[in-house]
């Protein structure tokens, strides 16, 4: 069995489904598609980007586990709460209301609304109704975490090597912590969230832009033009990439793999020649 990861998707529809061709040809009945979250946002298409992962979940949804992003986060705050962190330039949100209200009937005053940045109350009510029903829905159903034979999957982080069930969901949404980026050798823990060129640069020499130090792998790797949307194959360490000018890319990542996972890596090629 393996597992397939990917991560901060960000909106890039064309991207996702670059990326899911490439694994169909390797993947088995038994496997399991991780995502690590952060699905809306930025990108050209929030709403092509959920409806591809919900039809995904729907086929396998014992196979297909989906987390809860900062960002998935964010917009349930705004909904639930009136809590406009989500609307702050920085988090693309933007991208996202937009392309839902080009959808919707009620498109114009949601961007009238929008451009205003003033009646949040109003602005909310419409984003209720411009986001199906059915999306907002599959959002507050995405998980804390996930775990497998393999490794911990989390959005962020964990807390001082806790294990996730134990962690604070603020903390495994939104932490950044460097003690966990350099020093974690716990179960390996695959995360997202803090783009791999921001973290420290002895885990992402040769690595092919995603992060390894120990127990820690890092899979966001980042949202510039050129940067690509990866997924990592456990227990083989084979990495995917799509990136946006519709080029892909295959790697056999062979350095510094943690020991747990070369372990069960050398056992599963073992059982499979056999």
């Amino acid at each position: 069995m393996k597992t397939f990861v990917i991560g901060d998707v960000h909106g890039r529809c064309a991207q996702l489904r670059s990326l899911l061709q490439m694994i169909e040809s390797d993947k088995q009945e038994t496997d399991s598609i991780v995502l690590l979250g952060d699905l809306i946002d930025r990108g050209a298409d929030v709403p092509g980007v959920v409806a591809a992962v919900r039809e995904l979940q729907h086929e396998k949804p014992e196979r297909v586990h989906i987390l809860l992003g900062n960002h998935e986060q964010m917009l349930l705050n705004f909904i639930d709460e009136s809590a406009t962190l989500w609307l702050s330039n920085a988090t693309g949100s933007t991208c996202t209301i937009e392309q839902y209200a080009a959808a919707s009937d009620n498109s114009a005053k949601a961007r009238e609304l929008l451009a205003a940045g003033k009646d949040f109350d109003e602005l909310r009510r419409e984003i209720t109704k411009i986001i199906p029903p059915d999306d907002i829905e599959f959002f507050r159903k995405m998980l804390l975490y996930h775990e497998d034979d393999y490794a911990l999957y989390v959005h962020a982080g964990l807390d001082h090597g806790k294990h996730p069930r134990d962690t604070a969901p603020h903390y495994l949404l939104w932490s950044r912590d460097m003690d966990f980026f350099k020093n974690y050798k716990g179960k390996p823990c695959v995360f997202g969230h803090t783009p791999t060129p921001l973290l420290p640069l002895r885990g992402r020499v040769g690595r092919h832009g995603i992060y390894i130090s120990h127990s820690a792998i890092g899979l966001d790797t980042g949202y510039m033009h050129g940067s690509p949307l990866s997924c990592l194959q456990l227990p083989d360490f084979t990495l995917y990439q799509a990136f946006a000018d519709n080029h892909t890319a295959i790697h056999h990542i062979t350095a510094f793999i943690p020991e747990s996972l070369r372990a069960i890596s050398k056992l599963t090629r073992k059982q499979r020649r056999d």
